[in-house]
Formats: structure tokens, sequence, C-alpha cells
């Protein structure tokens, strides 16, 4: 027996990431483009900084509360007044170790071996991976697309419930599709959670990163306290905090002392001077994420000008992330045709196969970047379509 024939079963089954396998392949690349990668091009601003690095040379550096400091939860609470219009106790936030642990969290503790969790494809690859690996199967419900653009039949979402569901994970805004859920399809998928007793876990990451007016319809603008609904978030997108891996889980204050028992025996806490990093970036970020969302806009405008001018993409202007997912006319492999854009025209884009069913013809844009590079990239995609 090998080494790794030793190795738990989910664990071996671990897929590689099909976008960093592109990275990998192009990251070294002179003169590449990189818009495969979910982040924007700014380093994290100097007033989260500041708040850390003063924090850090003062010595907070000692273990820590494992739901998050009461500082970086009240501000959490105001955060949410301002932009949800609710109040919230300090009591209904956990802080994790990024977004990525909120998801791995929450699937902790809502599903295990041969338990069922839904999800919308294509969806980001990360958690269907994670709940794989948590011994759970996960079940992909694909998105309708159309000349309309992308949307969820909740009927397909109700079809797929067996009694071994136990979760059901919605992102919207999504990452790679931009679809954006209504009200009245987030009120349908609430009601069908609740008639079929399924928790919901809502990835809202991207909701101020929505083009529409103000922020992105929210499951908040409809629940009620009791409803079965885990917000998982992340600092990373909104305050340019990709490499500071923090997040959070907003949840009935019942669950505190759980969700605070799986943070002691997985990572322990968040370091204290970034959560004070954490707590500028909510009290005196708003402007910063104001102007990152117009200028994510414009690139989002200028990409899908010079690509929708080449006449074979296909593609329906996101709603809100800062995500072009597009087809190119002839291209079936995904897959090839990210390596071959490496190789062909230096921009670095993820292939749809790495986001599930329903990518497979797709390649996914970052534009969350300064306009002459989206510019300069979208030219050199187009050029690369006429010898496709």
């Amino acid at each position: 027996m090998s080494l790794i024939d030793s190795f738990r079963a989910e664990a071996r089954a671990a897929p590689e990431s099909g976008i960093v396998a592109v990275v990998n392949y192009g990251r070294l690349r002179e003169g590449l483009i990189p818009l495969w990668a979910g982040e924007g091009d700014l380093p994290t601003p100097a007033f989260i900084t500041d708040a850390a690095s003063k924090a850090l040379a003062g010595g907070e550096t000692f273990y820590t509360w494992q739901r998050g400091i009461p500082d970086l939860r009240q501000a959490l609470a105001r955060y949410y007044a301002r932009h949800f219009g609710k109040t919230f106790p300090e009591e209904q936030f956990i802080v994790t170790g990024s977004g990525m642990h909120a998801i791995q969290m929450s699937l902790t503790a809502l599903a295990g071996a041969g338990d069922e969790v839904i999800y919308l494809s294509p969806a980001w690859p990360n958690f269907d991976a994670a709940a794989a690996l948590s011994g759970a199967v996960p079940v992909p419900v694909t998105l309708d697309h159309s000349g309309n653009g992308w949307s969820c039949d909740v009927e397909k979402i109700a079809a797929a419930i067996t009694p071994r569901t136990k979760a059901l994970f919605i992102n919207t805004p999504s990452n790679p599709t931009g679809w954006t859920a209504d009200h009245e399809t987030l009120q349908a998928i609430l009601d069908l959670a609740r008639a079929k007793n399924v928790w919901i876990i809502a990835d809202e990451i991207y909701s101020l990163f929505h083009y529409g007016h103000g922020r992105a319809p929210s499951f908040l603008d409809i629940a009620t306290e009791e409803d079965r609904i885990l917000f998982v978030n992340s600092f990373s997108k909104n305050w340019a905090m990709t490499g500071w891996r923090v997040g959070w889980i907003k949840t009935h204050p019942s669950l505190q002392q759980v969700f605070e028992n799986l943070i002691q025996y997985s990572n322990s806490g968040v370091a204290q001077f970034m959560q004070r990093g954490a707590v500028a970036a909510l009290d005196e970020g708003d402007g910063f994420v104001a102007e990152q969302v117009e200028r994510a806009r414009k690139a989002r405008d200028l990409v899908c000008g010079i690509l929708g001018a080449t006449g074979s993409a296909r593609f329906t202007v996101p709603q809100g992330a800062f995500y072009l997912f597009f087809a190119v006319d002839g291209i079936t492999d995904s897959r090839a045709a990210a390596f071959d854009i490496v190789d062909k025209a230096n921009v670095g884009l993820a292939p749809g196969t790495a986001f599930g069913p329903g990518g497979e013809a797709f390649l996914r844009l970052c534009f969350h970047r300064r306009l002459d590079q989206v510019e300069d990239a979208a030219h050199r995609l187009a050029k690369w379509m006429r010898t496709v």
C-alpha cells in the first residue's frame, strides 16, 4: 500500500483547482495580464493596514476571543445597520479565518457523511470541494441561461431535495455568472427551505458589488430571526483584503457557543491585530468600497463593449460581482481554450470547466482591475477570437 492509499477517500478525491492549474501554467509569462483570480489589483488601503500595524506594534499578538473581538463584532453590527437597515446585536456575529473558513464551519455544523447539500451551478468550485471533504454529497442545480440572461428555476431546486438534504447553498450575486437574485426569487427559495425544513447557507459576499440601485437584494430583507439561515461573508473583496483571510458568519445568537467551539478546534481565532484592520475597514471603508464598485462598473462596460463588438462572444452583462462569464462561438472545451489564450493572447482567464455543470463552454474574466489593463486584455482577446 502506498502512502496516499492510507489517506481518507475524501482527501484523495479532493480535486486540483481548475483555476490554479491555469495560473500555475501562465503565472511567470512576461507581460501576461492576469484576470483569472477573484481579486482586484489594488493593495489594502492604508487606513486598514495602519490600524493593523498599530495594533501589531502595540503588542496585540496574544490569544484572543475565538468568536472575534467585541470591537469587530460591534463594527459588523454597525455595518449591517448602515447597509441593510437592520439592527443586530454583536452576539449574532462570529469572526472566521476567511470566507472559506466560514463556509467550512457552516458545513461542519450542518452536514456530514451521506448528507446532501444543494448548490447553484456554475459555482465557485471551493464550495463543492469543501462539501465533499466534509463527507457530504454536493448536489448541483444548474442556473438557466438564455438570451434573457441567467435565472434560477426554484422548481429545479425543489426537485433536487431529498430526505438527506440538509442545506441549500445560495450565492448571490454569483461568482462566476454575475446572476443576482431578485426579491421574488429569494422569497421562493426561502419559502421552499421553510417547507422542507432545510437550512440556507447564504453567501452574500458580493452584495455591495451590485450595479443596480444600491446593494443587491438579500435574504435579510425578507427573513425572520428564526429562519434557518447562516450568512457567510468575507473582508476579501470589498476592502481589498484577499490575503488577510478574515471573514464572518452571521447567525442566531443561540448558536454562538457552537460556532465558538468549532472555531476553537479549527484555527482558534483570528489574530487580534488583523481584526483591528477589519474594524477600520468596516467603520472607515464605505467610500473606498463605493469607489471600487464604480471602477468595476466602468471596467465591466468597457470589456463588454469590446468583446461584444466581435460578434463571437456570447454573454449576459453581469448584474453583480466583478466577473464576465462569456462563451466564444466554436469553443466547447474552455479548459483547453484557457491554456491557448495564455499562449497566444498572454491573458489569464479561468476556464468555465472549473465552475461545474453549466459552465463548461464559458470563460471567466475578472474585470476588477485598472481600466487600461482591462482594455488591453479585451483587445488581445478580441484578436484571439478572430483566429478560432
